[in-house]
């Protein structure tokens, strides 16, 4: 089974990245403060989270604690579909 991780992590290294050569991240690691995602990074990574896991993302959500590391789009993803 994949987990929530591994589908962000193919999805940014795919999309955001465009590849997963010469970039060493780990689940922590800040995409603000490295420069990963910006704003349409971010709108994509919405788009991709509610279309992936069936789920709504509100505005007042799309914040840095829950937008800013692998770790903490899992958090918000599991708090958000309880069966994951």
């Amino acid at each position: 089974m994949t987990t929530v991780e591994e589908i962000l992590r193919t999805f940014i290294e795919k999309n955001i990245l465009f590849s997963s050569d010469g970039f060493a991240y780990t689940d922590e690691t800040s995409f603000l403060d490295n420069g990963i995602v910006d704003s349409t990074s971010v709108l994509e990574l919405v788009a991709f989270i509610e279309k992936q896991f069936d789920i709504t993302i509100k505005d007042s959500e799309v914040v840095p604690e829950n937008f800013d590391s692998i770790s903490c789009l899992s958090k918000f993803i599991r708090s958000k579909v309880r069966n994951i």
